[in-house]
This record gives structure tokens, sequence and C-alpha cells, in this order.
């Protein structure tokens, strides 16, 4: 079955499923740590057919991939040295990850809200924060924010332009996330220009 099939296949059984918001919290999970592949393909034909639920399944999407970030964090923290050659090689190049590895020294919470926004593997922001051993609470407030950016806009989306928003969010998907990617990087930028 083709990957685009299963998705489907996948997201018509959890619309159906009374454990849905258990299945978007563990989707969310495993997006976030182990499978790099977009959660909104799942979310938002869910939040489509479940409007009554639709805060709900943003917020149980952020709080997975929360939980996801603190595995992640766990994992780049204590066990970088022995699995880290491993994971690099898994998931993207020693170049990339030392690329990363430094900016998460020198920009670390806005580096993580950059991540988390852009369609970057987030495992890349874990791996990284852990390893270099970034401040946990500042991590996790980035996560949320990042992700609560990522997963509350798609419910905004779904709840003004019902049945429409999967066409309007392919369409625009992409600006979205450069408008958005680019008004954190200001941000950043005027962090750093005033402090």
């Amino acid at each position: 079955m083709a990957l685009g099939k299963k998705v489907k296949h996948k997201t018509k059984k959890l619309i159906d499923s009374k454990h849905m918001l258990k299945g978007i919290t563990l989707a969310s999970f495993l997006e976030s740590t182990i499978v790099p592949i977009p959660l909104e393909a799942v979310m938002v034909p869910l939040m489509q057919a479940r409007r009554e639920s639709l805060w709900k399944i943003a917020f149980m999407a952020t709080l997975g991939c929360v939980i996801g970030a603190v595995f992640g964090y766990a994992l780049g923290y204590y066990l970088f040295d022995m699995v880290g050659e491993w994971l690099i090689n898994t998931f993207f190049s020693q170049d990339q990850f030392d690329n990363v590895k430094q900016q998460m020294q020198n920009q670390g919470f806005w580096f993580v809200m950059t991540l988390g926004i852009a369609p970057i593997p987030f495992q890349v922001a874990m791996l990284a924060a852990g390893a270099t051993k970034f401040s946990l609470p500042l991590f996790l407030l980035a996560t949320v924010i990042a992700r609560a950016i990522r997963y509350f806009g798609l419910a905004i989306v779904v709840y003004y332009a019902g049945d429409k928003a999967e066409q309007l969010i392919k369409r625009y998907k992409m600006k979205a996330v450069v408008a958005i990617t680019l008004a954190v990087i200001f941000l950043w930028w005027l962090s750093n220009a005033l402090g």
C-alpha cells in the first residue's frame, strides 16, 4: 500500500476511534521522535471530521510532541556518546549536526523555536539541545510555543475554513511557514539587538 493511501486509511480509522485523542498524542510523539513524516497529513482531516474536538486535538498533538521532545532531549543528554554517531548517520550528516550544535550553543531558545515551526525534522533540535546540555526549561518553553503555533494554527484554519481547510493549507503552507519563521527570526534578531 502506498504511503498516501496508508495515511488516509489510518486517519479514517483514527477518526472513528474512541481512542482518537490518545492516538493523535501517540502519533505526535512518534512524529517528533522517530517518524519524520509531517503530522498535518493526519491532523487536518481529523480536525475537519471531529470539529467538536478541534482544540483538544491541537492540545494533544502539542502534548505528544512535548513528551517526545523530553525523550529526545534525554537521549541527547544521557546517551549521545553511545548512540550519537548512529543517530547522526540516520537523520542527518555530521556537518549538519555540527552546524546545529553550534547554533544551539549560540542561539538556543530561538533556534529551537525556529526548528519547531520550520519543516525540518525536530529530532535535530532535541538531540542538539540534550547533547549541548542546553537549559531543559528553556528548551521545553521554546518547544511548547513553536508546536502550539503549528498545531493550534491548523486548528484555527480548520475552525474558520471548515472543509476547505485542507486545500488552503496545501496551497499556502510554505508561505505561512516562511512568514512565521521570518517573524521568529526577526524576534530573535530584535532580542539580540536590545539585549
